[in-house]
């Protein structure tokens, strides 16, 4: 099952920029970008590193996509 992510209305909300929030997670933009089109799957540890960066809950920021069980 596909993880699907609300990374970018997260950042957008709390008025973030790409840049801003990968100089704080000391990623690249790039990184941050394919994120948010869910062409890459964070690690668990950045991830983490998310959820307490914008201070969210796990279930508001990530969700399995059951729509798409092959």
């Amino acid at each position: 099952m596909p993880v699907i992510n609300h990374i970018k209305e997260i950042r957008q909300r709390k008025g973030i920029t790409q840049v801003k929030m990968a100089e704080d997670l000391q990623i690249t933009r790039q990184t941050v970008n394919a994120i948010e089109k869910n062409k890459y799957n964070p690690s668990l540890e950045l991830a983490l590193k998310l959820i307490a960066y914008f201070n969210v809950p796990i279930e508001e920021m990530f969700y399995l996509d059951h729509r798409k069980e092959k």
